[in-house]
């Protein structure tokens, strides 16, 4: 194998890294191309039927989430973020995989049930809806607003319909808007006792700017990513703590003393830094995918529980008890976002130790999420890592995590694969 390696496979981008022969399973090589067709079985033959035989509603349109292990609906109600997400990933599969009617169906037939029930007419989009499609949560979610920007971006690519394309954009404006203050009316906080921004919306944005930058003017998209950037890795990211990055700070940009300022979120954070890594292969920025990668590193290092193995919820910075009573549980994304960052951190730099810690976290994952009698995977752990609720879908899990995570390592292994090889 040559000592240098052109890891880059964007156009705009050409990054150098030295990938040293990497060990697995003891003192066998690892197997990238074997791994590659693992993670691309687990989705297609797998993860994605279980969705589309049990999640369409075919009487009043959309999806169906909370689905229990076999795959029965338990509940009908509709989450806005969950409707989008499941959009979003058969729109892009079809953008980049393969020209499959069934997922395209899959993803007009949601995405139509949004544009018609979704939002209030000014695209101010509800948490949830019933089953039908009449709102049961007002919009005070901005992440209903990003993930059917989302949904909408990709729609339009798959599709050509301008009306998706308007939908994203028009949206997209809105969640800039709100900014500031992303609850707007719905905000319960009294106003100027403790101004906290957090965390997770500048960190959606990273990823979100790239996901519609076909619908962006160069230069709004260059002023967005920097911004979401600086935000990132220069507001949240806290080299007086050691490099970790925190959940919510003053909007100053200083630290404060309370259960949300202590907060650490290590899935949150190592999430980040894949779209951090992403962004830094766009705009050819390699000391920044080094930083991101180094993050990675150290939140998984601050973050994995060194008694029972996986990696913590929630965090406090000051080993105070954290306010979330369930925050040494395990759960799916925060593992499955991981193993992504790995992968990219590893192909973009070569850091062995990113590879050593992939193959830590994947036999965690795949020793404790995937369910090996029903197809999809384990949502919720405790923390010795055994199965708290046997649900492949409910109100926060989707089509989303699993099979984004499977598509993602699917992919990052095929290129390290032609890398090394």
């Amino acid at each position: 194998m040559d000592s240098k390696n052109n890891i880059g496979h964007s156009a705009d981008i050409s990054l150098t890294a030295e990938l040293p022969i990497p060990i697995y399973n003891g003192n066998t090589i690892m197997d990238f191309k074997k791994l590659a067709s693992l993670y691309k079985d687990e989705l297609l033959d797998n993860v994605l039927p279980f969705w589309l035989e049990h999640s369409q509603d075919h009487e009043y349109g959309g999806y169906f989430t909370c689905l229990d292990r076999e795959g029965k609906v338990f509940d009908t109600d509709k989450f806005i973020w969950l409707q989008s997400r499941e959009v979003w990933m058969f729109s892009m599969l079809y953008n980049k995989v393969e020209k499959r009617q069934e997922w395209l169906d899959c993803a007009i037939q949601g995405g139509e049930f949004l544009k018609k029930y979704g939002h209030d007419g000014n695209y101010n989009w509800y948490f949830s809806l019933d089953r039908s499609g009449r709102p049961l949560v007002e919009p005070y979610n901005i992440f209903s607003y990003t993930f059917a920007t989302m949904a909408f971006g990709q729609l339009s690519l798959a599709t050509g319909n301008q009306e998706y394309a308007d939908i994203a954009r028009k949206t997209f404006d809105i969640i800039l808007s709100k900014v500031d203050n992303p609850k707007g009316k719905w905000n319960k906080l009294h106003p100027g006792t403790r101004n906290l921004k957090n965390f997770a919306l500048p960190m959606i944005l990273c990823n979100l700017a790239l996901e519609i930058e076909h619908l962006l003017d160069e230069s709004y998209l260059k002023e967005t990513m920097e911004t979401c950037i600086h935000e990132v890795m220069e507001v949240f990211y806290r080299p007086e703590l050691g490099g970790i990055i925190v959940e919510n700070v003053d909007v100053d940009g200083s630290l404060v003393d309370c259960f949300e300022g202590r907060q650490i979120t290590p899935g949150h954070a190592i999430e980040a830094m894949w779209f951090i890594m992403d962004l830094g292969k766009r705009l050819n920025r390699p000391e920044l995918i080094e930083k991101a990668k180094d993050t990675t590193l150290t939140m998984l290092n601050y973050g994995w529980d060194k008694e029972y193995g996986g990696i913590y919820y929630f965090m406090d910075r000051n080993g105070c008890p954290p306010q979330q009573l369930e925050w040494d549980q395990k759960l799916w994304w925060v593992h499955i976002e991981t193993l992504i960052s790995l992968l990219k951190g590893y192909q973009l730099t070569g850091d062995q130790k990113c590879l050593e810690w992939f193959e830590k976290v994947h036999d965690y994952t795949w020793g404790h999420f995937k369910d090996k009698e029903y197809p999809e995977w384990y949502g919720y752990l405790n923390r010795r890592g055994e199965v708290l609720l046997p649900l492949k879908g409910g109100k926060w899990k989707g089509c989303f995590h699993v099979p984004r995570g499977l598509y993602q390592c699917w992919k990052t292994l095929e290129e390290i694969t032609n890398i090394v090889s």
